[in-house]
């Protein structure tokens, strides 16, 4: 049993409460409240992970696993315990299984230039989705370029909703690999990975989930979904940026090579040879982010504190008042309207280019992205150079949804 999903189940949200832990919630923008929804590109850090990070450069601070001083074991049991509570979070059957990386995509380059290298051949080909991050897309055109692989892409539909017979039908003997987003940062959309994940394993093929969205705003349970790697990035579950980490079955991160070379990766070396270091080590070369792996383990605490289902809920309830407000705005259209989606309201305004709006909405306090996303091919699939996008996280209200709307009245006034 997932004891994260456990504690959530019974949590009571109290948004005010929340906000009280958010330090920057408190400041001004250009004289006005901040209003920040731009929670897709990163979300602000509660009090209880700006207090570790301080106390750990301020009172503990000291390289790990190479020392016997107090400081340095200190520091290695703190790092030790960040990586088990990132093994709880997700449910993952071992510690071991969780290596530590800077974010979501180097998680996923680890997996091309690894797992990758190590059984893609010529001819061969990897499944992906046309709703996919470029850090989903160009780790795998580059690793199709070096193998000769060619890489295959399921469409979209109108919604932003994968089309699954779609999908099915590409997967052949020749899939070596499928990696596709669990929440898209663009759209909001929510695949079905669990049916992804099926139908991929009834050919014997492995999936990579990118849950870089999903991580936040859901209870994520991988032996459950059974995927043979998950990617997830600190910064975006309310932890500090420059940590990330991926997941892997312990069997195929055991049979795949290093992925760099260096310290604390080795059991020993010998100009003749070198031999590794047992999971998960082998993976993490060089003196890691030891603050930010500190810091993602009090994100990970502290999101569980307030309980992923509660934090689902009360995003489930904004999303939903999101969408009726901005849809009554004339001129306004939803990019991405799939039945189930999370978090993203990404639209367009007739009349006004999204970096217009962007800057127009940020001189009354309201902080969106505006842009590509990151995602040029789903800018491509509806027609669009580019959107504005207002994204939610736990601490965000509907009298801020409520300031959107009246900075983007604004902006349509403007530009009447």
């Amino acid at each position: 049993m997932n004891p994260r999903k456990s504690a959530s189940a019974t949590s009571v949200f109290d948004v005010e409460r929340v906000r009280a832990d958010f330090p920057i919630l408190k400041r001004e923008v250009h004289g006005k409240q901040l209003v920040y929804l731009d929670n897709a590109a990163t979300t602000q850090k509660p009090r209880p992970v700006i207090d570790v990070l301080n106390r750990y450069y301020s009172t503990e601070n000291a390289n790990i696993h190479r020392g016997v001083h107090y400081l340095s074991e200190y520091s290695t049991k703190s790092h030790d315990t960040a990586r088990t509570a990132v093994q709880r979070f997700l449910n993952a059957q071992s510690s071991s299984e969780i290596i530590f990386t800077r974010n979501a995509t180097e998680g996923i380059n680890l997996i091309a230039q690894t797992y990758g290298r190590q059984h893609v051949k010529p001819g061969d080909e990897i499944v992906i989705t046309t709703m996919e991050h470029h850090s989903n897309i160009v780790p795998w055109q580059l690793l199709c370029e070096q193998t000769g692989a060619c890489l295959r892409v399921a469409p979209i539909d109108d919604t932003g909703e994968l089309q699954l017979d779609e999908f099915e039908a590409l997967l052949s003997s020749r899939t070596k690999l499928v990696s596709v987003v669990h929440l898209s940062n663009s759209l909001g959309t929510i695949n079905p990975v669990k049916k992804i994940i099926d139908l991929a394993h009834q050919q014997d093929i492995p999936v990579l989930v990118d849950g870089a969205q999903s991580s936040y705003h859901m209870p994520i349970d991988l032996q459950a979904l059974d995927c043979d790697f998950f990617v997830l990035t600190g910064h975006k579950i309310y932890g500090p940026t420059g940590i990330g980490a991926l997941y892997g079955k312990s069997e195929l991160l055991n049979a795949m090579p290093p992925y760099q070379g260096g310290g604390d990766m080795i059991n020993s070396v010998t100009f003749a040879k070198t031999t590794y270091s047992e999971l998960p080590h082998k993976f993490e070369a060089g003196t890691p982010h030891i603050a930010g792996a500190i810091g993602l383990g009090a994100a990970l605490e502290y999101v569980n504190s307030v309980g992923l289902d509660a934090i689902a809920a009360h995003e489930r309830e904004l999303l939903a008042y999101g969408t009726e407000a901005l849809t009554s705005i004339k001129g306004l259209r939803m990019i991405g309207t799939a039945r189930e989606k999370a978090s993203i309201l990404s639209f367009v305004l007739d009349g006004v280019h999204a970096h217009d709006i962007g800057t127009i909405v940020d001189q009354e306090g309201v902080a969106i992205r505006t842009g590509h996303h990151c995602t040029q091919p789903v800018m491509d699939r509806f027609s669009v150079a580019a959107t504005a996008r207002a994204s939610i996280a736990m601490y965000n209200t509907r009298d801020e949804i409520d300031a959107l709307v009246k900075a983007l009245e604004k902006a349509r006034g403007v530009f009447a």
